[in-house]
Formats: C-alpha cells, structure tokens, sequence
C-alpha cells in the first residue's frame, strides 16, 4: 500500500484515478491544481505523486520543477501529449516516469509499483557506501553527490542513479535491460529513456556520443563507464 497524490483538474478522470487507486489498496488525495499539489507535498507525506500537465493554473511541467525544489518524491507524469521532445523535457526536469492518456488500471499500478520499488530499495539501504573514484570523477552514494575535476555536478535524482550505478562497476559493459531493472526498477521499458538520461549525463561530463570520455556505448550491447585512456594505468599517452 501507498500514501499517493493524484493531482487531475478533470473531475471524471481524478475520480477514476480515485476509485482505481482505493481499489488497490493505496492511500490516496487529490487535487485539481499546481498551488494545492505544492502545499500538500509541503505538509504530508506521499510515496508517489501522479501529476497532470494540464493544470489550470500552472503547466504540469512548472509545477514538476517546483516540485523537485521541495522534495525527491518519485513522480508520475499523467499525460495527453505524446510529443517525443515534451517527453524528453520532462524526464529531464525530474520525472522517474510518464504515461500517455488514456492508460489502464493495470498500467497506472505497474509503473507505480517500479518506482516504488526503487525508492524504498534507496530508502532500505543497509550499509553507506564508499565513495567512487574513476579518473577525474567522484561519487559519493551516501550524500548523492558527484564531482568531476573538483567541479560539483548538477544531476537529477535519476541521472545520479545512472551514474552511479555504472561508475560502480567501471569498465564493464552494462546491458540495457540491467539498467532498467537496477536502475529504473523496470522489467521492461522503452530504450529512449535510458537514451535520454545517457545524453543529459553526457553533456553535464563534457561530452559526446560522438567524442566520449566516460561513458561509452557499444551499439546492441549496452554502456560502460571507465576513464579518459590517458587516465588509464598502463594506457599509451597522446605524442
């Protein structure tokens, strides 16, 4: 069971979502608008928020920023739009997920399971973990932080993850169904999410698909993480 916002201005597919969720054992409030969405997250605690873009007062995607200023609840944008690039944009701004209108029951608990399954693992970690170092690059698990030549990374709560995960495990070639279900907490998934989240943690490394550094694709196999060759022990230096 979860303690979960539904924030809908459609009457007809707020009390839907209502029933549906009740249904499932979950704990739910709802909200019509951004301003409501953002005191309720400020005053009780919700394991997952499912959020509407069109919002009466505010777009979905603004309300979605100010959101990730206040807290790292996992979010579930709820949406009609099916533009590839407000996709991307939003995925960018912070949301663990998406699903395009109109979505099962069925739909709406899987992906709510995955997320959920994802922040209580984060939660429920036993032991810190110690604090990765790749080349000029720094990882701190335990405060969620990483560096790269000194310089602190501005990264979402899942481009972290990310990259975390595969500076854990440098040099080795991750699958792409591995990252989805360590990392997203998926089964399955679409590769353009994993595409993304690589192509925002590229550019924030100072780099390219094209001209990588540390991240590294092999086409039909998966991603690895090791360091610039010149960091590399052993590896021949530029002349």
């Amino acid at each position: 069971m979860a303690s979960v916002l539904v924030v809908e201005d459609d009457p007809f597919v707020r009390s839907a979502l209502i029933r549906q969720l009740t249904d499932a054992a979950h704990t739910v409030r709802s909200v019509g608008t951004a301003l409501e969405a953002l005191r309720e997250v400020a005053h009780f605690r919700f394991d997952v928020v499912v959020l509407d873009l069109g919002l009466p007062d505010l777009d979905g995607s603004e309300a979605l920023k100010m959101l990730r200023g206040i807290t790292d609840v996992p979010v579930i944008i709820a949406t009609a739009r099916d533009d590839e690039a407000e996709i991307v944009r939003l995925l960018n701004a912070g949301a663990d997920d998406y699903l395009t209108k109109p979505f099962s029951a069925e739909h709406l608990s899987a992906r709510m399971a995955a997320v959920l399954r994802r922040a209580r693992s984060l939660a429920g970690e036993a032991a810190p973990s110690p604090v990765i170092r790749v080349g000029g690059l720094t990882v701190d698990p335990l405060r969620r932080q990483a560096e790269l030549d000194g310089v602190r990374l501005d990264l979402t709560r899942r481009e972290f993850d990310l990259l975390a995960f595969l500076a854990g495990r440098p040099g080795v070639v991750v699958a792409r169904r591995e990252l989805l279900a360590e990392v997203w907490q998926q089964a399955y998934g679409d590769d353009q999410t994993i595409d993304v989240h690589l192509s925002w943690l590229r550019r924030k490394l100072g780099e390219t698909a094209a001209r990588p550094r540390y991240l590294h694709t092999l086409r039909g196999v998966g991603v690895k993480l090791e360091p610039p060759a010149a960091q590399v022990p052993g590896a021949e230096q530029p002349r």
